[in-house]
This record gives structure tokens, C-alpha cells and sequence, in this order.
């Protein structure tokens, strides 16, 4: 199966290139357009490249941007294991080092920000700034108010069940990815059928179902877990990072993401209106308008202010 996707054409973005790239153990997908000092975007799930195809004109006109299909996703191969944090991140170092990159500005959504966030604690002379999305910082506290979001993530548990959790995601009529796409936006109107398909097709792969399965038990839940006892605060986050939190998500609330100053040299948090978890597809204006402001050497326009 995993042949067959590959050959699938690739959804279609003006100026964008495709290439795979050969890392250990993993051949990976790269889309790139653009030229100028690298921005590595890492997409969420259950997206892949396509994510970013609202943002990529407008980072482009500034940077060479770099939007890889991460482990198990897109066009890029979906082994059955290597879906831990350790792991992961192992990909995300070597496919900079192949592609020849010291330094990038970074931009996640979901778990790619919960890999972002990674990148920034371990690699920190490698990443020059980060833009992180729908997701808590790695210095969040348990809060008793985060017990009435529990009921919100249910699909968690479901996905996680090593057979029942595939069969969810990539057979019959894929109900529970076309939930989340459709319960966790402000406004339902910004995906159309083309653009669910593109995302849904992939997950009809079985390995790729699988590897959905496979991060959550491995990396996501784990992770959640790791931030809310506390194992980054002995680790201090020096790269200028700006998390943006949609008003409408209802997992990630912005009113328990505080208490990050002691831990972390140049993090806001700004919420955003008329957006949900899917801030990427909702409110690309002010995804590219912050990334450009973070990344923007001091004094450089780059455009008039937004509105959020």
C-alpha cells in the first residue's frame, strides 16, 4: 500500500516542489517553495503537508520554507514502529542535517508543536525562533479546571486501541477523523470536500492508520503526561517562541496555559478569535502575520497589522 500512496499526485500548491529525502530507517517526504533563511513547518494530525498550503505563499515570499510529511503521514513512509519523542525528534534532526540546515525558524500545529517544543529544549542553537499552535507549552500545570476539557479528548482513547483505533480512522466512512475535522473548527464551512479527501485518502492505507494508532499510545499521550508532572521545568526554554491558542478550541484552553515565565526567556501566548484547534486552515492570515513578525529581522516590514 505504501507504494500506491506514493504515487498518488501530490495535491497541487503554486511554486511548491516535492522531493523524498533517504534518512535512516525512514524515506520522507519534502514539499518546499520559496527562498531565503529556512522555516521548517511541522504539520498535526491527522494532516500532512497540504496543511500549510494557505501559509506557504505568504512565508515564501520571505523564506525558503520546508514543509516535510512527518513519520507515518502524507507520502512519507509509515513503519510500524519509531512513533516515541526520542525518535521523532531523531527524524526531524536528521532531515535538517541532510538537507544541510544549522539553524531554522520553526512552525508547528498539534503534535508537530509538541515536536517543535522538542526541537527548542534539546537543540537550542538549532532553532532561531518558534511559532507553536493548539498546544499546551511544556511548562502547563494540572489545574482542576482542565477535568471538564477530559470529556472533549475521548477520541484519544479511542484511537489508541491497537486495532480498534486504525479501523476508526481509515475504514468505512472515516467518522471519527471526519469528527474531528468537523467538531474541533469555529466554522465547519473552511474545509470543503476536496480538501477532507485530500487529508482522509492517506488514512485509508492501512500502515498509515496504523501509525495514527501508534503516535498517539507513543508520543501525544506520553507527552501530555510529561508536561502536566512537571519533567520540563528543570529545563529552561531560551528560544523566542509565540504559542497562538484558538478561542474555540475546547481541549486547550488559554486560561490554564499560564505560569511559563520563570521557565522561559521570550514565550506569549495570544489567543485567537474566529478560530478552533485548526488555526493552520482557520486564520492563515494570522499564522503567516506572527511568523513573520517573530522571524523579522528588527525594524523589517513585513506587512500591515492583523486584526485577530
Amino acid at each position: 500500500m505504501q507504494a500506491i500512496r506514493q504515487e498518488t499526485p501530490f495535491p497541487h500548491v503554486d511554486g511548491v516542489t516535492h522531493s523524498y529525502v533517504d534518512l535512516p530507517g525512514l524515506r520522507m517526504h519534502v514539499a518546499e517553495a520559496g527562498a531565503g533563511e529556512p522555516v521548517l513547518l511541522l504539520h498535526g494530525f491527522p494532516q500532512h503537508w497540504w496543511e500549510w498550503r494557505h501559509v506557504i505563499p505568504g512565508l515564501a515570499e520571505h523564506h525558503r520554507v520546508i514543509c516535510p510529511d512527518l513519520r507515518g503521514a502524507g507520502w512519507t513512509g509509515a513503519p510500524s514502529a519509531g512513533y516515541t519523542r526520542d525518535q521523532l525528534l531523531r527524524d526531524v534532526v536528521a532531515l535538517m542535517d541532510a538537507l544541510g540546515l544549522d539553524r531554522v525558524r520553526v512552525i508547528g500545529h498539534d503534535w508537530g508543536a509538541l515536536l517543535g517544543f522538542q526541537l527548542c529544549l534539546t537543540q537550542p542553537d538549532r532553532v532561531r525562533a518558534f511559532v507553536a499552535m493548539a498546544v499546551p507549552h511544556p511548562y502547563s500545570r494540572f489545574r482542576p479546571g482542565l477535568l471538564r476539557t477530559m470529556p472533549q479528548a475521548w477520541y484519544q482513547l479511542a484511537i489508541i486501541l491497537p486495532a480498534f483505533g486504525p479501523r476508526l480512522l481509515g475504514t468505512g466512512r472515516q467518522r471519527l477523523p471526519r469528527y474531528l475535522f468537523g467538531h474541533f473548527v469555529s466554522d465547519p464551512s473552511v474545509w470543503s470536500d476536496d480538501d477532507l479527501e485530500v487529508f482522509l485518502a492517506p488514512l485509508r492505507d492501512p500502515a498509515v492508520a496504523r501509525a495514527g494508532a501508534a503516535l498517539y499510545r507513543g508520543f501525544i499521550q506520553p507527552e501530555a503526561a510529561r508536561i502536566f508532572t512537571g519533567s520540563y521545568r528543570g529545563t529552561r526554554l531560551t528560544t523566542p517562541t509565540r504559542v497562538l491558542i484558538g478561542a474555540d478550541d475546547p481541549v486547550v484552553r488559554a486560561q490554564f496555559l499560564g505560569g511559563f515565565e520563570p521557565y522561559s526567556d521570550d514565550l506569549t501566548l495570544e489567543v485567537v478569535d474566529r478560530a478552533s484547534h485548526w488555526i493552520v486552515d482557520e486564520r492563515p492570515d494570522v499564522v503567516v502575520g506572527r511568523a513573520l513578525e517573530l522571524f523579522a529581522p528588527t525594524g523589517r516590514d513585513v506587512g500591515g497589522p492583523l486584526s485577530t
